[in-house]
C-alpha cells in the first residue's frame, strides 16, 4: 500500500487545483488563498488510512489485475472524498468540544484569524465532497448510489455524534446513564460508518457492485468498527502515549468509554462509590484512582478476552461471505487492526 502513497497525495493535488478553479464561484486572489490554506491544514493530514482503504480494497476485488490509470484516480478520488468528509466532521467536531490539538498541530479555529470562520470552513470541506464528485463521477452508473452513500454515512456520524455529545456533555455527570448498548450505538454511528463501511462501498460501487447485495459486508465491518474503538478506548488508557502519539484523556473527559461501561458492570458498591467521586474529574490524582480501579478489575484481562472473541465472531462472519474477493477486503481490514498497539 505505502507505494500508492505517492500516487494518492499527486491526486490531491489535482483536486485542490480543480476545487481552487471551480467555475461556480468567482474566485479572488485571497479567497483563493485561504480556501488553499485551510486544505492544505485540514485535509492532508493524518494517517490517510480511509482514503488508501478505497485503492486497497479495490486493488483485492479487481484480484491484483492491473489497475489503469483512470481506475486509479478515481480510487484515489474517493479516497480523497473521504478524508475530505473526515476534515469537514473534525474542523467541527473540534469546536464543539472545544480542543486544542488536533495532529500533533492547534485545531483549525484556535489559528489566529481563523475562529469561528471554522463553521464556514466545515461546511465547505463538506461542499467540496460533492464537487468532486459531480466532476469525476457525475455520468457514471453508480453516480447517484455514490450520492446516496455519502449523505447516508454523514447522516449515521452526525448522529452517533449527537449521541455522544448529549450523553457526556448535557446536563448533569451521571455514570448511571452508560452502558454496554449505548456505547456501542455511539461508536456504530459516530465512527463505525464512515472509518470502516465507506471505503468498503465506495470500493464496491466502482467495481461495479449494488450495496444492497453486501448487507453481510455492511455487517461485518460495523462489527470492526466496534472493535477499532474499544481498542481505542484501552489504548487511550493503558497505551503507551510514546507509541500513541497522545495523552489520553477519556477518563477526565468523562467519556463514555469501553473501560467504564465494563467497569460499572464489574465493581461491588465499595468500588462504584469510588468510580462515581473519581471518574471526569481533571485532578491526575482522581484520575490514578480510576486507573487503579481498572486495574484491580482486571480490565485489561477482560479486554484481551474481548479482542479474542471478537477477532473469532468477525472472522467467521468473514468466512461466511461468498465471494473469495470479499472476503480478502474484509481479512486485510482486520488484519490492520488485530492486536495493534497504536
Amino acid at each position: 500500500m505505502s507505494d500508492l502513497k505517492p500516487k494518492f497525495l499527486q491526486v490531491y493535488s489535482v483536486l485542490k487545483s480543480e476545487l481552487l478553479n471551480d467555475p461556480d464561484f468567482e474566485f479572488t486572489h485571497d479567497s483563493r488563498q485561504w480556501i488553499e490554506r485551510m486544505l492544505d491544514y485540514n485535509v492532508p493530514g493524518g494517517k490517510l488510512n480511509r482514503g488508501l482503504s478505497v485503492i486497497d480494497s479495490y486493488q483485492l476485488l479487481k484480484q491484483g489485475k492491473e489497475l489503469t490509470d483512470e481506475e486509479v484516480f478515481l480510487a484515489c478520488s474517493l479516497g480523497w472524498c473521504i478524508e475530505w468528509l473526515q476534515a469537514y466532521f473534525l474542523v467541527l467536531d473540534d469546536i464543539m468540544d472545544d480542543s486544542h490539538t488536533r495532529r500533533g498541530q492547534p485545531c483549525w479555529f484556535r489559528l489566529p484569524k481563523v475562529g469561528m470562520i471554522a463553521v464556514n470552513d466545515g461546511l465547505i470541506l463538506r461542499n467540496h465532497v460533492s464537487r468532486i464528485l459531480k466532476k469525476h463521477f457525475k455520468g457514471k452508473p453508480y453516480y447517484v448510489d455514490l450520492l446516496d452513500l455519502f449523505n447516508e454515512v454523514e447522516f449515521q456520524t452526525a448522529h452517533g455524534q449527537m449521541i455522544d455529545l448529549i450523553t457526556t456533555l448535557v446536563g448533569e455527570k451521571d455514570l448511571s446513564k452508560y452502558s454496554l448498548p449505548l456505547h456501542r450505538r455511539i461508536v456504530q454511528y459516530k465512527t463505525a460508518y464512515y472509518s470502516f463501511y465507506l471505503p468498503v462501498a465506495c470500493a464496491l460501487l466502482l467495481f461495479g457492485e449494488k450495496l444492497e447485495n453486501h448487507v453481510s459486508v455492511k455487517d461485518v465491518l460495523i462489527e470492526m468498527g466496534t472493535y477499532f474503538q474499544v481498542q481505542d478506548d484501552y489504548l487511550d488508557c493503558f497505551g503507551d502515549p510514546e507509541v500513541i502519539g497522545k495523552i489520553g484523556t477519556d477518563i477526565e473527559d468523562f467519556k463514555c468509554s469501553w473501560l467504564v461501561v465494563k467497569a460499572l458492570e464489574l465493581c461491588n458498591e465499595d468500588q462504584k462509590k469510588i468510580l462515581y467521586e473519581n471518574y471526569g474529574k481533571e485532578d491526575p490524582a482522581y484520575v490514578a484512582k480510576v486507573k487503579e480501579l481498572y486495574k484491580d478489575l482486571k480490565l485489561q484481562d477482560v479486554y484481551l478476552e474481548y479482542e479474542s472473541k471478537s477477532y473469532e465472531k468477525i472472522t467467521s462472519s468473514i468466512e461466511a461471505h461468498p465471494s473469495k474477493e470479499v472476503q480478502a477486503v474484509l481479512k486485510s481490514f482486520l488484519a490492520k487492526i488485530y492486536k495493534r498497539h497504536k
